[in-house]
């Protein structure tokens, strides 16, 4: 019988075979100061294209001011327990019917974590005899929720509408055989590639098949549509979305997350999600700066668009450049180059340390061998100072990276 532990002695994984070099500069970096587009690392200041802040709202004066009255007034424990026993409070319940009508849905429920919440409301909404298809580049908590599934689950190829059809096709015939149903799972911007979810052509399947339809729209809330009610607001689609879940993490700069759907549904996900019925409640000094955040996010249109003027902006300047990037249709904006991950560590040192310029790089396993993904988050904090300082250092890079600077640097590291 071998040691449980033998295996990590031996095999720290894909990515943790990299952690003797990687550790506190390439992975678990340490960022310091206000969370802004500029910040420190290691003691030098530097651009920040890698904190999903979108709407600029981490350190914004009104928001820093609520959020300091509402830590006095409740300090960080209030309210104790999980909702179902004694942790529900009246200000949890307003956050939960503004999010509903602002949604555009009949109730809302709002969850501790985003990645628990979404892993645990794929795991209340299937039975054994149900099928789910799900988006293969699905986020890791996706996937996560499906494993917890134990029945039949499919993925189908990413975006691809006949690859969903096929597998549709194949979930119909034996949910006919277990009585079950079938759950499809896209996301409203996948966070990798950029790239919306095609949520009107999978609605449109529903008069062909019948199915539920669960969008995670974390990265699409607070940043498409015209009010910025998220992916399926921009495609003209939301009302089709049977759940919908988006995350507090990013547009709203906070923590926690929140599901939408039929009230009947929302009943039914209150009573049977593991992570919330056996879970402390949501803290109210967050409750109460979500509050003020979503209030913001409806007042203030101009913070949307100072945003989108700035993913213009870089993201027309990267294609000017004869820059890959992808098909994105969102802020995130993904930099496709060719190296390997030795060159990937030499490429951003070379950012980090003589462009000041930080962001967070994709390898193997993540994406195939052979390709760097380099991705950028602009936000309504970026100038176009940072914008082209930017740009100007991506030039630079790509042409040492062209010329193998980048491979005999590695050997160094």
């Amino acid at each position: 019988m071998k040691d449980l532990f033998e295996k990590m002695y031996k095999d720290k994984g894909p990515l943790g075979k990299w952690a003797d070099i990687a550790e506190g500069y390439f992975a678990f970096p340490k960022l310091e100061g206000e969370i802004s587009n500029r910040m420190k690392f290691q003691g030098k200041d530097v651009i920040i294209w890698s904190v999903n802040d979108y709407l600029g709202l981490a350190n914004h004066p009104d928001v820093r001011k609520t959020d300091a009255e509402a830590a006095k007034k409740y300090g960080s424990a209030y309210p104790m327990g999980a909702r179902l026993m004694s942790g529900h409070t009246p200000l949890h319940e307003r956050l939960e019917k503004e999010l509903a009508e602002f949604s555009k849905k009949e109730s809302a429920y709002v969850l501790n974590f985003g990645y628990q919440g979404i892993l645990s409301t794929i795991d209340s909404l299937l039975g054994k005899n149900d099928v789910v298809v799900y988006d293969m580049d699905s986020h890791a908590c996706i996937v996560d929720g499906v494993r917890l599934h134990l029945g039949k689950r499919f993925t189908y190829k990413h975006n691809d509408i006949a690859s969903l059809e096929k597998n549709l096709e194949r979930a119909t015939k034996i949910t006919k055989e277990t009585g079950g149903g079938i759950l499809v799972i896209s996301e409203g911007v996948f966070g990798m590639r950029g790239e919306q979810g095609k949520l009107k052509e999978i609605t449109d399947l529903k008069d062909k098949y019948q199915f539920r339809l669960l969008v995670d729209d974390a990265h699409g809330f607070g940043t498409l549509g015209e009010t910025g009610a998220g992916a399926g607001e921009e495609q003209g689609v939301q009302d089709k979305i049977d759940v919908y879940f988006a995350t507090f993490a990013k547009s709203l700069a906070s923590t926690g997350a929140f599901i939408a759907s039929d009230k009947e549904v929302i009943d039914f996900l209150k009573y049977n999600m593991r992570s919330q019925v056996f879970a402390k409640s949501l803290q109210m000094q967050l409750v109460v700066g979500i509050l003020k955040r979503l209030e913001m996010l409806r007042s203030i249109p101009a913070l949307k668009d100072k945003l989108w003027k700035n993913v213009n902006e870089l993201q027309n300047g990267l294609k000017e450049r004869g820059f890959d990037i992808g098909t994105t249709q969102s802020c995130v904006t993904p930099v496709y180059l060719k190296g390997t991950v030795p060159e990937a560590f030499a490429l951003v040192k070379d950012l980090r340390e003589n462009h000041l310029i930080f962001c967070s790089i994709v390898v193997y396993p993540v994406i195939p061998k052979g390709l760097i993904l380099i991705r950028l988050i602009p936000t309504t904090s970026h100038n176009s100072k940072d914008i082209q300082e930017t740009l100007d250092a991506f030039s630079s890079i790509r042409d040492r990276l062209d010329s193998g600077l980048y491979k005999e640097l590695s050997k160094e590291l």
